[in-house]
């Protein structure tokens, strides 16, 4: 290798976190020193994604960033965009290296490759015929031949530890549910997962590593197993008797995969703890309908009924889309009226993106830029009073948190067991420790502030 130095940015979901966590132990473990990613390096990796326009556009300025920082450094680009678009990115000034999802897991030696030419298929006239195949599944090199893989629906697995309390743990990738919105199963490819077995071993790995909180994260995790005869019970079950995990979450789930099997073993685990992210999209019908979503908003709301009858202080959060094609004002009244309606802690608000491929490019009534901002900033302002009111449901009772590295302006943060967000004066010996705290007061940027 002709490299002595690699930084590594992502974007996206926390698949691509854990993905590029594991990519970057693994340069480590080659010898090569992982910088900042705002420090100069010998190679640049950018993990892309390209859920919104808005994700595109950071995934380019960070190129002509690292390009900025060193003309002469390699760049690589990986992930959801390397895979729709690589021609449109491989035409980036600087950009030498362009792998979708097939081959970023080989990440380390494509970039070998790029150092002796003599290995590859050079020849730029065969390059420019063969740029016409480039799409899902094939990667790039400057001045290379892309090569075909037939790996692309192979479970890659991945983790992450090292700078963090919490690792995220990918159990599963790709979607089978083409939602008529999202690109996704076309970046990712088709639903794959990991193994019972083999989750609870990287379980223990990160466990062993110092880790005191797992994520369970995937493209659509609910529909773990599904192809090797598991589910996504069994893996709850198998990981709440291992030894040394005391803290597990499970990250976004559909809501019509969460099970009332494992909403009520949840409720009674040891390790699993009362918080979830589920999915809504839309609180009206026919929205939903027309997204492709395989469940209706009454599901929805037996779910978060649940939940709270067994769990009364869990956190529940939950993604809208607002401006979908066709949307109209008593569509968006129909959500807005139904999440004032339920249950639930805070939401992430997403404003539609149109994107290529996608049925929703093509069907109904693009809604215009103005009522789509309207209507984000109504939600985000529910957000706030859904979360406030939910801080305040659980004001002087007690919670175990586990505090994080950051100081920030002399705090550190950390979060309770149902993800309320706590912070104490910085105290070095507080980092990665369980903390038994009392809620008493809540500041004004909205956090609970605590004296240890």
């Amino acid at each position: 290798m002709n490299f002595k130095s690699v930084a590594f940015h992502h974007f996206g979901c926390k698949v691509n976190f854990a993905e590029a966590s594991s990519l970057s132990r693994k340069f480590k473990d080659a010898g090569v020193d992982v910088h900042d990613f705002h420090e100069q390096a010998d190679v640049y990796v950018i993990s892309t994604c390209v859920v919104t326009a808005v994700a595109e556009k950071k995934c380019r300025a960070a190129i002509r960033q690292a390009h900025k920082l060193n003309p002469h450094a390699k760049i690589a680009v990986i992930g959801c965009f390397s895979e729709l678009k690589p021609d449109e990115l491989k035409m980036m000034e600087g950009v030498d290296l362009v792998l979708g999802h097939s081959g970023k897991f080989r990440l380390l030696e494509e970039l070998d490759k790029l150092d002796h030419p003599d290995e590859t298929l050079a020849a730029t006239e065969i390059r420019d015929e063969a740029m016409a195949e480039v799409g899902n599944g094939h990667d790039y090199h400057g001045g290379v031949l892309p090569e075909k893989h037939s790996d692309r629906d192979v479970f890659v697995p991945s983790f992450s530890y090292g700078d963090r309390t919490r690792s995220f743990l990918k159990i599963q990738d790709g979607c089978d549910y083409f939602c008529t919105y999202c690109t996704i199963p076309l970046a990712r490819g088709r639903s794959r997962s990991d193994t019972v077995e083999n989750v609870v071993k990287n379980a223990k790995e990160i466990i062993s590593n110092g880790n005191r909180e797992i994520i369970l994260t995937g493209v659509n995790i609910g529909d773990f197993g599904r192809h090797h005869s598991e589910n996504f019970s069994q893996l709850v079950h198998a990981l709440d008797q291992v030894e040394g995990i005391s803290r597990i979450r499970i990250s976004s789930i559909e809501p019509d995969l969460l099970t009332n099997e494992t909403i009520e073993f949840i409720a009674v685990s040891r390790n699993f703890l009362p918080h979830f992210h589920i999915p809504l999209q839309s609180g009206c019908n026919k929205i939903l309908k027309a997204m492709h979503r395989k469940y209706t908003r009454e599901l929805y709301r037996d779910r978060i009924v649940k939940i709270k009858s067994l769990m009364p202080r869990a956190c529940i959060a939950a993604d809208v889309i607002i401006g979908f094609p066709g949307e109209t004002d008593d569509d968006f009244q129909e959500t807005f009226g139904f999440l004032e309606s339920i249950d639930i802690s805070y939401l992430h608000v997403f404003t539609y993106s149109k994107r290529d491929n996608t049925l929703a490019a093509r069907m109904g009534e693009p809604v215009a830029d103005k009522v789509k901002k309207e209507r984000s900033e109504m939600l985000h302002k529910l957000s706030l009073e859904k979360k406030r009111k939910f801080y305040l449901e659980n004001i002087n009772t007690e919670v175990n948190v586990l505090f994080e590295s950051d100081n920030s302006h002399g705090f550190m943060h950390g979060f309770s067991e149902n993800y309320i967000k706590v912070k104490t004066f910085y105290n070095p010996e507080l980092v990665n420790r369980v903390v038994r705290v009392k809620l008493e007061n809540i500041g004004d940027d909205g956090e609970y502030v605590t004296r240890l």
